[in-house]
């Protein structure tokens, strides 16, 4: 094919749309020319599609790449990778600070190399929305908000300052302020155009909007017919200065809708159930793309619901193609008539737009659900997928104590708190949050549940006071609206104030509970409960005194805080008793959708959209105030314990050193299955008595001012010292531990993981961590391989893998390698206490290559078994060689100048 600039094989063609004429590259010219059939591909491989063939117009992909990816699903396709350029790059603070750390310290690296720091810099749009800072301290309260919005800029003003400074010294990078919203929801009501356009050789060219974001639910803009997913801060990184990100061809399940959900089922209960299904289907790694009559029934903002949790059922994203409800959602949020106009034409044009009836694609394979069989649902104690139905719960709540907790089912206390008018026992819900993008980006669940509190209110019912209640919208319309809709002051009666505008309870910043709250737990080992509508609750992510944690609607959240426990059956027994003394029931409460559907009609309009959009990224007063630092090179500062350049690029030498083989390695962790990134990244509060709090109080930080350790990410000093710190991992070479602790060898003195990780360092001794199944699960918190490295760990070696943590190990320069199939750590027999050696790899180290690793114990016996290196692709093993992708990025960059 003849490619010309402008004009990438021969595929330019225009559009005419309400803005002028446009140029795109017609992916049915590709079928035109005899390659396979592009018409019947999923709608998500066509948007990849696209992204290849336009940038073979740049050398960023080949005419082979374009062959090969537009016969998906036939042999033709084969196994090779390709290379997608993302249009854009999506960061929250948590993640987004430590990737800005990251950028800053290249400049410094290429500084000291002799290059001008200027070539450190974004190379496609980079957007940071600052949403995981604002802590639920003050709750129940009219002034919560403001006292929360206060602290949280009392303890983050040094990492806000470094912000600052990198959104004047990085081109194409904005800051959307603290207090608008969370980074997903922002995305999806703003921030997405579902199609961009920018100058191309030829003209204007359109092309599918997509993004990739350093947050695992970053999915939820596939809700909107947006290609996005969340990937580590290293890959996003890479991403922002011009790397293409090297994928394998995704399989893609086809998720077909039919019918509509019954009255009384909500989005957050059919997300719940799909989580439920595909988790035992089956889809890490893959593609889930929704299609199917049952879309039509479906809002967009219930799309997003579904789409945001793909992390939670394993999924690379869950993608929701463009159709009319796409068009009537940007219509409806304020966007501009002529984008409309645009993504409605271009879509079409493409094949990109979703008609019901149509037949879908050829999908790898089809999973199908009635909607109608959706039932009112929870999801606990401890993962996403463990759905309980409403009517249910109540046993399984017990049964988990016993299987769970290790609580008899006799064993029942009941804590006297005097503080709080209160008593306590098993199952206390003392956590009620309406939190996280996952739901509060509904406007039917978020008014349902306003419509709920309103009628509690009318028939007197209130909150038990050891239930610590909050209201953290997912951004200021939604506000608006449940003000507008006039459910404001009843939420409030009930206790659920406005706290802030943040993730608040869902990523672990739900605060302190009350001290007699806290107290009594404590002393009395009670099992209490929290209830949120967000999308995480595994063990210790909450708050560290609540075991049980349970998901679920808005609505539901209302209602167990109402009845104040988790040990009820919320579809027989009463909520509580009206002032007339007559028991209240769930269904009393309940609003109807017609009820929903008035309250959405009535509150909503693109004007409020508009409105509370307009100054979204200077409308911040207390953030503009904030002093900014000039200059290329930042300017790092000693004493800082926020902010510190890392070591990655300390000593780099300019051309790669080659593999270094791994030889007498000792454990420092043998863990089971299910560890998530919460179990190794560093999360939550510090503890004044670990390694990491140690390190703040030697250099003069007061407990008071610890704040968490999301918020110090940008010290690598304090995240390596939390990192495998979490309460509730369990390090099976002490056994009868709990926490981030690991037996030194062969001393046998029991330590900390870091305390530990420093003696082998200085012993000489290389690490690794063995591990069971679905290692690294959870959010794409960068830090878990960060710290995986600084802590000295050369190698990983577990039964299987989430997509993410094993593409940021190796970005990180950490091996992750794989148990052949039927092995692991028991069915070998290996206790952890051997030394290890790899036979490889080495600098000739291929794709998935086998190695054979030999653990010998202390009486001198060996054993020798075979493992895979999970080194996927070609690129993976250059930016293992060079020890990193920002390692290979930065040599690239030198190379390029010299």
């Amino acid at each position: 094919m003849n490619t010309k600039p402008g004009n990438p094989l021969g595929t330019r063609a225009e559009l005419k749309t309400a803005s002028g004429t446009v140029g795109y590259c017609r992916l049915a010219t590709l079928e035109e020319r005899g390659l396979a059939q592009v018409g019947r591909l999923p709608v998500s491989i066509k948007i990849l599609l696209e992204a290849v063939v336009r940038h073979v117009d740049g050398g960023k992909a080949t005419e082979g790449d374009v062959e090969r990816l537009s016969a998906w699903g036939t042999p033709a396709a084969g196994e090779r990778e390709f290379p997608f350029m993302p249009a854009r790059v999506l960061m929250q603070d948590f993640t987004g600070v430590p990737a800005v750390v990251d950028l800053a310290a290249l400049r410094a690296a290429v500084a000291r190399l002799g290059g001008d720091p200027r070539q450190i810099n974004p190379l496609i749009p980079l957007d940071l929305v600052i949403d995981h800072s604002v802590q639920v301290d003050r709750f129940g309260s009219p002034e919560a908000a403001a006292y929360n919005a206060e602290r949280e800029f009392e303890r983050n003003r040094e990492r806000y300052e470094f912000l600052r400074w990198g959104a004047d010294a990085f081109h194409s990078f904005r800051v959307v302020p603290p207090a608008t919203g969370i980074v997903h929801q922002v995305n999806l009501e703003y921030l997405a155009p579902v199609v961009q356009t920018s100058k191309g050789a030829a003209g204007p060219m359109a092309y599918p909007d997509s993004l990739v974001g350093t947050d695992s639910h970053t999915t939820m803009i596939n809700g909107l017919g947006v290609l996005g997913w969340g990937v580590g801060g290293i890959e996003a990184e890479a991403a922002m200065l011009g790397q293409p990100l090297f994928m394998l061809p995704p399989e893609v399940v086809g998720f077909r809708l039919d019918g509509e959900l019954p009255a009384g089922a909500t989005a957050t209960d059919l997300v719940l159930t799909i989580t439920e299904m595909l988790r035992r289907h089956g889809v890490v790694g893959k593609f889930v793309e929704f299609f199917g009559d049952g879309l039509r029934r479906l809002s967009l903002a219930d799309r997003a619901t579904v789409a945001n949790m793909a992390p939670e059922y394993g999924a690379t994203m869950g993608f929701f193609p463009v159709d009319s409800e796409t068009l009537r959602y940007l219509e409806g949020t304020g966007r501009e008539k002529a984008l409309v106009d645009l993504v409605e034409r271009y879509c079409k044009e493409q094949g990109l737009f979703h008609v019901p009836g149509n037949g879908g694609a050829d999908y790898t394979e089809v999973v199908s659900l009635d909607m109608s069989a959706v039932e009112p649902s929870l999801a606990g104690p401890k993962r996403p997928q463990d759905r309980v139905p409403l009517g249910a719960s109540k046993a399984a709540f017990r049964k988990s104590l016993a299987e769970a907790f290790k609580v008899s089912a006799e064993e029942r206390p009941q804590v006297a708190v005097p503080e709080m008018k209160a008593s306590l026992g098993h199952g206390s819900v003392v956590i009620a949050a309406i939190t996280s993008c996952t739901n509060t980006s509904n406007p039917s669940v978020m008014l349902g549940a306003g419509l709920l509190a309103s009628k509690a209110v009318e028939r007197g019912l209130r909150v038990p006071g050891h239930v610590k209640t909050s209201l953290a919208p997912g951004s200021r319309v939604v506000t608006r609206y449940l003000e507008a809709a006039g459910v404001l002051p009843a939420l409030d009666a009930l206790g659920f104030n406005l706290v802030g505008y943040g993730c608040t309870t869902c990523i672990g910043n739900s605060g302190p509970l009350p001290e007699a709250v806290s107290k009594a737990v404590r002393e009395h080992g009670l099992v209490v409960a929290s209830v949120l509508s967000g999308n995480r609750n595994f063990e210790g992510r909450i708050n560290p005194d609540v075991k049980a944690n349970y998901l679920a609607s808005p609505p539901l959240v209302v209602a167990y805080a109402l009845a104040g426990t988790m040990d009820i059956d919320l579809v027989k027994e009463p909520l509580g008793k009206d002032r007339a003394g007559q028991p209240v029931f769930l269904q009393d409460l309940w609003p109807s959708p017609e009820e929903v559907r008035d309250a959405i009609r009535d509150s909503m309009s693109p004007a409020l959209f508009r409105k509370e959009y307009a100054e979204v990224f200077g409308g911040n007063e207390t953030w503009n105030k904030i002093p900014v630092s000039g200059g290329n090179l930042y300017r790092w500062e000693d004493s800082s314990t926020y902010i510190k350049e890392p070591p990655f690029f300390a000593h780099l030498a300019p051309e790669a050193q080659g593999i270094q083989s791994i030889e007498g390695a000792r454990v420092l962790a043998l863990l089971g299955d299910s560890v998530t990134t919460d179990h190794i990244s560093p999360a939550g509060s510090i503890p004044k008595d670990g390694p990491a709090g140690r390190y703040l109080l030697e250099r003069g930080v007061p407990v008071t001012e610890f704040n968490s350790f999301g918020s110090r990410r940008g010290n690598h000093e304090v995240m390596m010292r939390g990192t495998f710190g979490n309460i509730r991992i369990r390090n099976r070479l002490a056994p009868g531990t709990e926490g981030g602790v690991t037996r030194h060898l062969p001393s046998g003195e029991i330590l900390s993981i870091y305390d530990a990780a420093m003696r082998y360092r200085d012993e000489g001794v290389p690490l690794l961590v063995i591990a069971g199944a679905e290692y690294g699960t959870g959010s794409s918190r960068d830090w878990a391989a960060k710290g995986t490295l600084l802590l000295g760990v050369r190698a990983v070696l577990a039964r299987s893998y989430e997509r993410i943590h094993r593409s940021n190990l190796i970005g990180m320069g950490v091996l992750p390698l794989e148990f052949s199939a039927g092995e692991s750590a028991e069915s070998l027999g290996l206790t952890g206490e051997e030394t290890y050696s790899l036979n490889g790899p080495g600098d000739d180290l291929e794709p998935g290559q086998e190695i054979q690793v030999t653990a010998r114990d202390g009486n001198g016996e060996s054993k020798t078994f075979t493992v895979v290196a999970r080194v996927d692709s070609a690129t993976e093993v250059d930016y293992y060689r060079n020890g990193g992708i920002l390692q290979t990025v930065l040599r690239q960059l030198l190379a390029r100048a010299r």
